[in-house]
């Protein structure tokens, strides 16, 4: 079945070939309730995202905790299976612009011969249409280094048996050669032989990073998925992890997925960088450029917030207001917008999202609503306690920048507030010039972000 176009191209970067390239992926989990456990909404960890990883580079993918990074890596591993989408496989440039080409059709639209030339590209390249054999070697190929390697290595297995572990299941080597194999690998990372018989419990955190590293490099892969490996480590140790990751992808000529909340560890590392908040990428970039001019508010808000970073940051800083929405429920248009301090009436505004916002920051205006009456989404009328509340609400309203300064945004009468939302759809990501995308609704119609 061919899968509905995606809002977004992904050949972020034609000019080498991609080790993965994301379609619209999603995964969302169902929330259960009551005793017949029926599903009565779904958690969007993970809702529309379009990505392309250029082999050989690494991409830093960043967000702050709970955003849906760490699922969305599992998904690029084969270890979580997408609810919708496509990851398509070693696509070398023409093969990426023949499927965004065919992406953009619909079944009935297509010729015989497209459609033939999409069956086998679904056969060849598409995870979960390819053959068991070719999932297999894109399994082998595609490594994964966790946060917490205490936890991801077996406590009651030796060095020698976890390391060699990939080897053995391959069939790859065994006896002798197996334990030559684990010794050249150890020495890889930075230890040696005196440590293959030794348990887990045994080593320092960073050692038994260089262990899972060790792991993940057994089969040769192409691809290695890193996800925060150094945030559980001293600084000092940190660096020596990264510097090891820097030369092992040299020597090796690996493609790496760097996932972090630290732009620090990211500037350091990455190529690109793909800014992602509540499931979805807000903007991708050369990382240069997303550090010197960030696209998108929340790019700005996780540079500023980090002092870590190389060089010094112009300009007043940005900070975000109130706690992360519901992702059971995310706002529409610009999923930020709630929190964001230059959001304005266009970035997507619904009624849920100012009463939220207003019960996160001022509980007591909250507490004095009796009633709303919606007519949709975006409009509704809310009725208060007393003429001064719902004055209060308007001037609350109107600082947020959720609402424009005229009559038929909002209108008070008596103790009730009428509010009128335009009606937007989900922010689309978009290109703003080579190489750059974007979803802030601002940028993109402004060009730019607004000034300090």
């Amino acid at each position: 079945m061919i899968p509905s176009p995606s809002s977004v191209a992904t050949d972020y970067d034609m000019a080498s070939g991609a080790v993965v390239t994301l379609n619209d992926v999603k995964v969302h989990y169902p929330v259960k309730e009551g005793i017949l456990q029926r599903v009565t909404g779904q958690v969007r960890a993970v809702d529309g995202v379009d990505l392309t990883i250029t082999r050989g580079k690494t991409m830093g993918l960043v967000g702050e905790s709970g955003c849906g990074k760490t699922t969305l890596g599992r998904v690029i591993a084969g270890l979580v299976s997408p609810t919708s989408g496509d990851l398509w496989l070693d696509l070398n440039p023409e093969q990426q612009a023949e499927i965004q080409r065919l992406r953009a059709l619909s079944p009935s639209a297509m010729t015989v011969a497209e459609r033939e030339i999409w069956k086998k590209l679904e056969a060849n390249h598409r995870l979960g249409s390819m053959s068991r054999e070719k999932q297999r070697k894109y399994r082998r190929n595609c490594q994964v280094v966790f946060q917490d390697a205490f936890s991801s290595l077996n406590p009651r297995q030796l060095v020698r048996e976890i390391v060699g572990r990939p080897l053995r299941v391959h069939k790859e080597a065994s006896g002798e050669e197996l334990d030559r194999r684990v010794i050249e690998l150890l020495e890889r990372v930075g230890l040696g032989a005196q440590h293959m018989l030794r348990y887990p419990h045994q080593f320092s955190g960073g050692q038994r990073q260089r262990i899972s590293i060790a792991r993940a490099l057994a089969l040769n892969p192409e691809f290695v998925i890193l996800d925060e490996p150094t945030s559980a480590l001293d600084v000092s140790v940190q660096a020596q992890i990264l510097n090891l990751l820097v030369e092992l992808q040299k020597d090796l000529g690996l493609t790496y997925l760097f996932i972090t909340h630290d732009l620090g560890v990211v500037q350091h590392m990455s190529d690109q960088i793909a800014v992602m908040y509540l499931g979805q990428i807000a903007e991708y970039g050369p990382t240069d450029q997303v550090f010197n001019s960030p696209l998108h508010p929340y790019s700005r808000i996780l540079r500023d917030s980090n002092p870590t970073l190389e060089g010094e940051v112009a300009g007043s800083k940005w900070e975000l207001s109130g706690t992360v929405p519901n992702p059971i429920n995310p706002p529409r248009g610009c999923r930020l917008h709630p929190r964001c301090p230059v959001a304005t009436a266009s970035c997507g505004w619904s009624v849920d999202d100012l009463l939220f916002t207003v019960e996160d920051r001022t509980p007591a205006l909250y507490e004095t609503i009796s009633g709303v009456e919606r007519a949709s989404d975006f409009q509704a009328q809310v009725m208060f306690e007393s003429d001064d509340a719902a004055g209060e609400f308007a001037n609350t309203a109107g600082q947020l920048g959720a609402l424009v300064a005229s009559d038929q945004a909002l209108s008070v009468d008596g103790k009730s507030v009428t509010l009128r939302f335009p009606e937007v759809s989900d922010a689309a990501l978009l290109p703003m010039s080579p190489g750059r995308w974007t979803s802030c609704t601002r940028t993109q119609t402004m060009g730019k972000l607004p000034p300090s």
